[in-house]
């Protein structure tokens, strides 16, 4: 049975349509993730969930209750729902202890004494109960955060932009830090972010959204390797969209070879097995292009960028087209080498196209994250 789940949710500000037909399901236990550019909805989203918002359209239920329809709406405080806020919304004048302990008046002093230290050891803050939040790091006050959610025992955890406000490395580690927190309590949780690689590090499913809908719902995997439309696979990664011819149902030519599809080749107007003499763009991702020295598939190396155990090359083809190179550090070439490539896709992403296979201009749509 689903634990949280959203049937054709609509917000509306006046006439302004925010989230429009929204429906989703997270399993309990499971990691969610709503990912997408700044105004796409999936904050407003997140605050209906909370029930910070009405609804004009929809139904949200948290373990089979209905907690919003149109025109009827429990309050926040009703719903057993922790929140996890971007600025952390953290009590200054109270103590890291206090801060946790905020929403368990309910409890005789010695369980809720018990509890926050339960809480603060489970966040890594064990002995710093006596502490203001403005003594902490960011990373610190983000665990408070966290502890403070978790403390009632809330049946769904909000989470809205929680690593925003850190820099990149601890970012990424805190990320991974909460995955592991919520896993070991069993606790079903949605993320909103922004950040793809947030949402990879956290997210059991993704869903990726655009102009208040939802473009893709799936596990991170395949929201990378198979993109269900140009907008997710231009939002989500690094790669160049290639122009190629297809062959059959299943192979498909561009300027490096033909390409076997393990599923028939989906265009971007959603028919299946595109007929053949079909102009399609391709999508290679950095991943998809291996360095190769025993290639004669060359080359010539444009831009490189050091990334410490990889080099990213910007490599542009025998046309004048350029596509992207994940390549191990070790391999260090020089701007304006030509190198061996080959080509190593699991996963065929076409996009239908009314251009030529093979541009005379040599120009390629490129993108990067």
């Amino acid at each position: 049975m689903a634990h949280l789940e959203l049937a054709g949710i609509v917000q509306r500000y006046g006439s302004h349509t925010v989230v429009d037909g929204v429906s989703l399901s997270v399993e309990a236990g499971s990691i969610a993730c709503l990912l997408g550019p700044s105004a796409c909805g999936k904050t407003t989203l997140l605050r209906c969930i909370a029930g910070f918002e009405e609804i004009a359209a929809g139904e949200i239920r948290v373990q089979g209750r209905t907690v919003s329809s149109a025109g009827r709406r429990l309050p926040p405080e009703q719903r057993h729902i922790g929140m996890v806020f971007q600025d952390y919304a953290l009590f200054p004048h109270l103590t890291v202890a206090a801060n946790v302990g905020f929403g368990l008046a309910g409890l005789a002093g010695s369980e809720r004494r018990r509890r926050v230290g339960e809480l603060l050891a489970t966040v890594g803050l064990g002995g710093q109960g006596d502490r203001y939040p403005h003594e902490l790091s960011g990373g610190q006050q983000q665990r408070v955060a966290l502890a403070r959610a978790l403390a009632p025992r809330p049946q769904l955890i909000l989470l809205d932009e929680p690593f925003s406000n850190l820099d990149v490395d601890l970012r990424e580690r805190l990320s991974l830090e909460v995955r592991e927190i919520l896993k070991n309590q069993g606790i079903t949780a949605m993320l909103v972010t922004h950040d793809q690689h947030e949402a990879f590090a956290m997210a059991d499913e993704v869903g990726v959204m655009a102009a208040g809908t939802i473009q893709q719902w799936d596990s991170p995997y395949r929201v990378y390797h198979q993109p269900a439309n140009r907008f997710v696979a231009d939002f989500v990664g690094q790669g160049v969209f290639l122009p190629g011819l297809v062959i059959d149902d299943k192979n498909v030519e561009v300027e490096l070879g033909v390409l076997a599809s393990r599923l028939p080749l989906e265009c971007s107007q959603g028919c299946e097995g595109c007929g053949k003499d079909c102009g399609v763009d391709v999508l290679l991702r950095p991943d998809d292009i291996i360095h190769d020295d025993r290639s004669d598939l060359l080359a010539e190396v444009r831009h490189k960028a050091f990334r410490g155990a990889e080099i990213l090359y910007t490599l542009r083809l025998g046309s004048g087209v350029e596509v992207l190179s994940l390549v191990p550090s070790h391999h260090n070439h020089a701007i304006g080498e030509r190198i061996g490539i080959r080509l190593d896709v699991d996963h065929v992403v076409a996009f239908k196209t009314p251009t030529r296979a093979f541009p005379a201009n040599g120009q390629a749509i490129r993108f990067h994250r």
